[in-house]
């Protein structure tokens, strides 16, 4: 997989899973999957935000509570398996199990990292869409100065449990563009080579994790 590709998809993907931060800035109702996004978010702000978790020593314990309210947020083994698509029922349970791991490590990495760096960015909603068996949370993420960018959070309609499965920014999908990465890796070379990349892409970022958490600890 091509370096440079990776770092732009991880800023897609920071980019993207970021932006529901300014969910609890904005008053306008979405309606019930939207409130039920917004609820999710609004959790994570107060992780951010609490003086004590802020503290460079608490910042492990942050950074895993903030995880435990993406976990539930996002269905990373529904998005692992439309980003692996056709390849995705050739692959074992236990593949299946290790794939999901390490898709949700990846995504979660750049989820925290993004959330720290929330500045009070606000979103604006319009009304949700719904479109057969999906419901679409209809965002516009203004920033500091005044550029609206569309994002849309796909979720299944029904359910009080229901998690997002997909993320679009400016009408490119999160899950697309994974997809398309994959794909090329696997055809080029082999689903053991991506599942090795993205094995070496996890311990690249524990180290940049754990050079930041040292920095913080001796400011």
């Amino acid at each position: 997989m091509n370096t440079n590709r990776i770092d732009r998809t991880r800023h897609v993907v920071a980019s993207t899973l970021a932006i529901g931060l300014a969910f609890a800035a904005a008053a306008a109702w979405g309606g019930p999957a939207t409130d039920q996004v917004r609820g999710a978010v609004d959790r994570v702000l107060q992780l951010v935000q609490d003086p004590e978790l802020r503290k460079p020593a608490n910042a492990e314990k942050r950074r895993a509570q903030i995880r435990e309210v993406a976990r539930g947020l996002f269905d990373f083994e529904e998005m692992a398996k439309r980003a692996l698509a056709r390849h995705w029922a050739q692959r074992s349970p236990v593949e299946r199990t290790r794939f999901t791991e390490l898709f949700a490590e990846l995504l979660e990495s750049s989820y925290v990292g993004k959330i720290e760096a929330y500045d009070g960015e606000k979103i604006i909603y319009p009304p949700e869409q719904a479109d057969g068996d999906t419901v679409t949370v209809r965002s516009k993420l203004v920033t500091k100065r005044g550029t609206e960018i569309p994002i849309d959070y796909r979720l299944p309609k029904g359910g009080d449990r229901a998690r997002v499965y997909d993320v679009a920014i400016q009408g490119v999908s999160l899950v697309a563009n994974y997809r398309t990465q994959f794909n090329k890796v696997i055809t080029q070379s082999s689903y053991g080579e991506l599942v090795k990349k993205m094995e070496q892409k996890q311990v690249e970022i524990g180290e940049e994790q754990k050079t930041r958490l040292s920095g913080s600890k001796t400011q």
